[in-house]
């Protein structure tokens, strides 16, 4: 099908470039990756990436931000951004015959920044940061994320710090942009309605200005011991993740680790799920995640509870924790696993802004790029004896870091106690 169709392509200047036709439709989803996100960013640097992102809107010499917005909503499409720890992408869904309009105003953005209205959209991330502080069920995963990778980018906030934002020079933002925002940091990827061929004589026009250079290195993520972490702030509910190492994105268990989280909280159905939200009521949401990087991971459960419920719900998820590393899962249950994932995994494979996702992501973290059979063949090929190792090396509850937000320190202490007296017992 379209998979047979993807094609990859260098550019002279170092630029990949790779499509993925789709039959059928009319649009097509384009983003360019950059190699670079919070992971990359120095402690006095923590948000800059993020920073950058916005001012990509703020307009170019030959586009203002008023004027990007009114091409892209003149075109009935859409252009957005996002920032993660190790990439950043600026993407934009078109009708076909829109593609060469839209791609010229994002290369623009990408190449030629003009870095207008500095300080007016400073004070906006400003903003966006103290919405993120008064977003308990946001931070909290960011405060695992700390407590795994202690004093390392991959533990600090993607957002960045207002220290940073509200101090940083025109000149270090300009520097880091010119740093990172070159060829063979670079990935252009699209899925759709698209010729690979013309594609590629776009980016060879449109980045004719886009300058060579070297991808960057990070700094290697070295997990910290099981600690507790815990933030007092006056909310409703206690806000409790658990957290510790998970795969790398290139590791062969990725498949099998990907079944263990769908059948412990990563759906409806999950043990997680049915055991806390279902049968006891104890939360509204619950549930469980994995994130791989190029040499380190992360797995983590979180729960969102009242204090009355925190200690009751702590312990169901040691419990099942400890029971999905002691028991090999049954048959039936394994099945309806590996369905999910599978179902979930083809529906989403439907809509060409999926898979430009999938593969521009892959392209720039030099991520094995399967096709949905071959997907389909691994996760079929999880074990139970697969997922019992899994648990009985990443999720063991006593080896677990926990992060919490809630009103009551001490509240949180006597429900970890619960669920791992060693780390309950310390500061």
């Amino acid at each position: 099908m379209s998979e047979d169709a993807r094609r990859l392509s260098v550019t002279g200047q170092g630029l990949r470039v790779i499509s993925e036709p789709l039959a059928g439709v009319r649009s097509v989803a384009l983003g360019v990756w950059i190699g670079v996100g919070s992971r990359f960013e120095r402690a006095d640097q923590a948000g800059i990436s993020h920073f950058i992102e916005h001012l990509l809107f703020k307009g170019t010499p030959r586009y203002s931000a008023e004027r990007i917005a009114q091409v892209f909503d003149g075109l009935g499409g859409e252009v957005n951004a996002a920032t993660g720890r190790d990439y950043t992408v600026v993407y934009t869904r078109v009708l076909d015959e829109h593609l060469r309009e839209a791609f010229g105003v994002v290369s623009d953005m990408l190449q030629r920044p003009g870095f207008f209205e500095l300080d007016q959209e400073r004070e906006v991330v400003l903003e966006e940061i103290l919405m993120y502080e008064d977003d308990p069920q946001d931070q909290v995963h960011d405060l695992i994320s700390h407590a795994v990778y202690p004093g390392q980018p991959l533990g600090r906030p993607v957002i960045g710090t207002s220290a940073v934002i509200g101090s940083v020079p025109e000149d270090g933002v300009r520097g880091y942009h010119r740093e990172h925002y070159t060829a063979p940091n670079m990935v252009v990827a699209a899925a759709g309605n698209v010729d690979h061929d013309r594609l590629v004589a776009m980016c060879e026009e449109l980045f004719a200005d886009l300058v060579a250079g070297d991808a960057h290195a990070f700094e290697p993520a070295v997990p910290g011991r099981a600690t507790l972490a815990v933030k007092e702030k006056p909310t409703e509910q206690y806000h409790l993740c658990l957290g510790g190492p998970g795969l790398t994105r290139s590791d062969a268990r990725r498949h099998a680790m990907s079944v263990l989280d769908t059948l412990l909280g990563g759906s409806m159905s999950s043990r997680l799920f049915q055991e806390i939200r279902e049968k006891r009521g104890l939360a509204y949401s619950v549930g469980s995640y994995t994130v791989g990087y190029a040499d380190a991971g992360q797995v983590g459960v979180y729960v969102g509870t009242r204090e009355d419920n925190l200690a009751t719900a702590s312990g169901v998820i040691g419990d099942e924790l400890r029971r999905l590393g002691r028991e090999p899962v049954p048959a039936e249950e394994l099945r309806r696993a590996k369905e999910h994932l599978k179902g979930r995994l083809v529906l989403g494979l439907e809509s060409p802004a999926t898979r430009m996702n999938r593969i521009g992501k892959a392209v720039l973290t030099d991520t094995e790029l399967l096709s949905i059979d071959e997907i389909v063949a691994r996760v079929d090929a999880v074990g139970p004896d697969d997922v019992l190792a899994l648990a009985q090396e990443f999720w063991d509850p006593d080896r677990l870091s926990v992060a919490a937000i809630g009103p009551r320190e001490e509240a949180v202490r006597e429900a970890v106690a619960g669920l791992s007296p060693a780390l309950g017992a310390t500061a």
